[in-house]
Order: C-alpha cells, then sequence, then structure tokens
C-alpha cells in the first residue's frame, strides 16, 4: 500500500461520515488536508467501535486494540487509517497520545457513564473532542503552540456541547445521557421518553433546560475562536468554517429547542457552504 492510496482512502471516509467537517478540510492546501483527514478517520474509527452493537466486554476489548495499534511501532499495511496516520506523523508534530484521551472518553460511553455536574461533562468533552482540537493543532501548527493548545482545546469543547444539544434524543432512545444530574434536576426534568420516544418532560422545562446550555457551549466557542488569530491563513480559514458551521447550528438548536428535540437538527448545504466561504475571504461567520 502507498501513503497516497491510504490518504485518499482517509479523504473519502471524512467526506461521507464527518460532512460538517469536511467543510473546513478542504480549505487546507492538500498536505495538511490529508494529514487532518487521517487524524479524523481514524478518530471515527474510535466512535464506530464505540457505537457498535455487541456487548460492552467486546467493545472495550476493541477499544484496547486501537490503542495497542496506535501504540505500535509499525502499523499493518493493511490498516490503511493507521498507515496514514503514522506517516502524518512523522510530517506533522501530531500529539498521537491525545487519541488515547478519545479511546478513554468512548470506553465512558460503552459502560454507560453519565456525569453528574458540569465539571464532570466537561472532563468527558474535553477527551472525546478537546484532544481533537490539539491533533488538529498539530497539524495546522502555530507560532505559539503552548497558548493555541488550550485555545484548541476550548474549541473543541464548544463543539462536543453543540453535538450532545443535537443528539438529546437519538442518544436517550440509545440509552445515554450526558447532559449533567444538576442540570436536569435545576430545570425540572427527567428526559424520560414515552412509548412513542417523545419526552415526557413539560416543553418549557426542556427548552429553558437547551437554552441554558446552549449558552454554555457559546462562551466555549468566545474562547476557542481566539485560535483562529493564531494560526496561517489556511488553517484559520478551516478552522472559522468548522467553528462557523457548529455554531450556526448551535443557534438553530437554540432558536427551536423542541424541534431539536424530536428530530436531529442539522444545516442545510448552502449554509455550510457559504460559512466555508466566508471563513476563506476571512470573514468572521
Amino acid at each position: 500500500m502507498t501513503a497516497s492510496h491510504a490518504y485518499r482512502r482517509c479523504e473519502e471516509i471524512v467526506r461521507t461520515r464527518a460532512r460538517n467537517f469536511s467543510y473546513g478540510i478542504r480549505l487546507l492546501p492538500a498536505p495538511k488536508r490529508r494529514a487532518l483527514s487521517a487524524v479524523y478517520a481514524f478518530a471515527r474509527r474510535i466512535d464506530d467501535i464505540g457505537d457498535a452493537d455487541g456487548p460492552a466486554e467486546q467493545r472495550l476489548a476493541h477499544l484496547s486494540e486501537a490503542r495497542t495499534a496506535l501504540r505500535g511501532a509499525r502499523p499493518d499495511e493493511g490498516n490503511f487509517v493507521l498507515f496514514a496516520l503514522t506517516d502524518a506523523a512523522q510530517r506533522y508534530p501530531i500529539p498521537l497520545e491525545a487519541f488515547e484521551e478519545l479511546i478513554d472518553g468512548c470506553a465512558a460511553d460503552v459502560r454507560g457513564t453519565t456525569y453528574q455536574d458540569f465539571d464532570d461533562l466537561l472532563f468527558y468533552c474535553r477527551c472525546v473532542a478537546g484532544s481533537i482540537g490539539r491533533l488538529s493543532l498539530g497539524v495546522f501548527g502555530a507560532d505559539d503552540p503552548k497558548a493555541a493548545a488550550p485555545l484548541a482545546d476550548a474549541l473543541g469543547v464548544a463543539l462536543q456541547l453543540t453535538n450532545i444539544l443535537r443528539d438529546v434524543r437519538e442518544d436517550r432512545l440509545a440509552g445515554r445521557v450526558y447532559l449533567p444530574s444538576e442540570d436536569l434536576e435545576r430545570f425540572g426534568c427527567t428526559l424520560d421518553i414515552d412509548s412513542s420516544g417523545r419526552f415526557t418532560d413539560a416543553p418549557h422545562r426542556l427548552a429553558a433546560l437547551v437554552r441554558y446550555e446552549a449558552g454554555r457551549a457559546r462562551d466555549w466557542y468566545h474562547e476557542g475562536i481566539r485560535l483562529v488569530p493564531l494560526l496561517d491563513r489556511r488553517s484559520a480559514a478551516c478552522t472559522a468554517a468548522m467553528a462557523g458551521i457548529y455554531r450556526s447550528l448551535l443557534d438553530r438548536i437554540a432558536a427551536q429547542p423542541a424541534q431539536a428535540l424530536a428530530a436531529r437538527s442539522s444545516l442545510p448545504t448552502w449554509r455550510k457552504t457559504t460559512i466555508a466561504a466566508r471563513a476563506l475571504a476571512g470573514v468572521r461567520t
């Protein structure tokens, strides 16, 4: 297997499995686009293990195997994702150890971990998404990596909080609850569902809960977007496009909580394309 073939396979995964991110990644120059595609393709593999059907013990064993493979000196050429990722890590200072945090977060999902307060949830978000921010920063590069790393982490947290709000119903139907118990109690919500899969909580209470959590996410966007000026133009455009798409999605969820809790929210393609184009042109989104 050649590196170019492995990268092409990773880019296909990004196009088909990480569509929101793909709008930003395509703004990068080819070498960085290939490297970041390898990062996201490996992250997707880890996520898929956590989300797969089957016994928890089996999924935890597969996550352990992914950790062992990540630590291996040379990847199997048949594993095109790891082959591409290893090549990318030889070209860019990608902190591959951050993937172990992602594995830890996915293991928490498999175990059905719940979160008592926001600090608990924040730790999880940093594992599964702050880690991706720091891995991406390894590809982007920054004049001051020490200052940029916590901002990349913060932006990852913002994106993950948005994902959690987008997927409240889908996650609940799968037996997962990410919103902190403390917050549910504060707004008088249980997230119980009836036989038709609808929430039994009063709609106005659910709406207040969603808007409260959206406000938290906005605070993390406000912090994380400070990363953009620390990056080169194309990396900044990539980051601004991703952040802009997810921030626009968050705004939609906060504006229409009932719809977001009834079905998964998404942005139309034209809106994503517009945000990416503005990011590349240097317009703040």
